[in-house]
């Protein structure tokens, strides 16, 4: 069991450092770097609080710690993976409203360019 929790604290550790250095680099947004610093300092707390992890385990019964810090770690990675999904979505829907608007100012200029060329040649 201790093996697994170094492990994971070894995880953890990089994983932080792996989000602090991208950030400095600018290749991660602040804003998103939030969810996966505090996942990974708090899975670096978790593993190693042996009191934690078993307190956790006792809270959803189940008998094997090593067990629950499994199904920490999923969850808080799911949780992670579904808020980026859902900012994915909105980045999605703000691209189609900002093609619309692109695709309507195209063609109010094309509309304003071929007036201008057929009032001219009217007169």
């Amino acid at each position: 069991m201790e093996h697994l929790l170094n492990l994971m604290a070894v995880f953890s550790a990089v994983l932080i450092v792996l989000v602090l250095v991208s950030l400095r680099r600018a290749h991660i947004r602040v804003e998103y770097s939030v969810s996966w610093l505090l996942a990974g300092v708090g899975l670096l707390i978790l593993s190693q609080s042996s009191w934690l992890l078993n307190g956790i385990a006792s809270v959803l019964r189940i008998s094997d710690p090593l067990l629950a810090l499994v199904m920490v770690v999923f969850v808080t990675f799911l949780v992670v993976f579904f808020r980026y999904c859902v900012i994915l979505s909105q980045l999605k829907d703000a691209n189609v409203a900002i093609m619309q608007r692109v695709a309507i100012l195209e063609y109010q200029l094309r509309s304003l360019h071929e007036e201008k060329q057929v009032t001219p040649a009217a007169r």
